[in-house]
């Protein structure tokens, strides 16, 4: 009976220390956590007298300035923070159009602006390969290309390979073009015809340009009655100038199927306009 009792009281007692243990940890949690917010309430100031609080975004003011918070927006030196002042940026200003003169023509660009398609869309710019005999003076040789800006190639011709001009000597030139000229490009090739009597000049030309508009018509007429030669460019044309004016590296030109049929396409519509 006293060992019944004796084990009794040792339960009793056990569980009274657990009791003790379990309430001193929860002390000691609570405490842990009272500690905590006290820290987090002295980091976390009140403004001072004239101070407004941050609002959400925003970082305090740091010597009474405002720091953005770093979320992926430009700052108040960015364009963002321009606009928000009134003020809009500068456009920027693109560097004048200049004619591209050469000896050879890239191979890429070649076969694209000078395929003899119907529809040339995408080929917004007009490549001129010449050739220039002056008698004694020798043979010259090489490209222009424009891009229907500023100096047209036909106009640049005579203002940077030939810009003087000697009425006692003979010039023949030759041109192949990616595209027949405009209506004021046939205009000032015409009175330049008329005023160098000496000048005997041939164009080539892979498309027509806008052949149906009325003042093409004209001016391709205008042309042909000062003297120039239009012809537009055989598939044995493309083959001499793929070896002439193209930086080929020795490879072999090949035609695209319908190049013939194109040719006597356009040459019949070039036939209608000048008879």
């Amino acid at each position: 009976m006293t060992a019944f009792k004796r084990m009794i009281d040792r339960s009793l007692s056990d569980m009274a220390d657990r009791k003790s243990s379990s309430a001193v940890g929860s002390r000691q949690t609570v405490k842990r956590k009272e500690r905590a917010e006290n820290e987090a309430k002295k980091e976390e100031k009140p403004p001072k007298e004239g101070e407004k609080p941050p609002k959400e975004g925003e970082k305090p003011e740091v010597n009474g300035k405002k720091e953005q918070v770093e979320n992926g927006e430009a700052g108040a030196g960015g364009e963002n923070g321009a606009e928000a002042n009134g003020e809009k940026p500068e456009p920027m200003e693109l560097p004048p159009f200049e004619i591209i003169t050469g000896d050879r023509i890239d191979p890429f660009f070649y076969k694209f602006q000078f395929k003899n398609v119907e529809y040339s869309s995408g080929r917004n710019k007009t490549f001129l390969c010449y050739l220039v005999d002056q008698g004694s003076d020798g043979l010259l040789r090489g490209y222009l290309e424009d891009e229907h800006a500023g100096a047209h190639a036909e106009d640049a011709f005579f203002q940077q390979v030939l810009p003087s001009y000697d009425p006692a000597c003979k010039y023949t030139i030759t041109w192949y073009m990616s595209s027949s000229p405009c209506a004021a490009c046939a205009g000032k090739l015409t009175e330049i015809l008329k005023a160098r009597k000496s000048v005997r000049l041939a164009i080539f030309s892979a498309r027509l340009f806008d052949w149906e508009e009325p003042e093409i018509q004209t001016g391709l007429k205008a042309l042909a009655a000062a003297g120039c030669k239009l012809r537009m460019m055989k598939p044995l044309d493309f083959t001499y100038t793929w070896d002439t004016f193209v930086e080929n590296d020795e490879e072999q030109f090949t035609l695209w199927e319908d190049c013939q049929e194109n040719y006597e396409y356009y040459q019949d519509k070039l036939a209608d306009i000048l008879q």
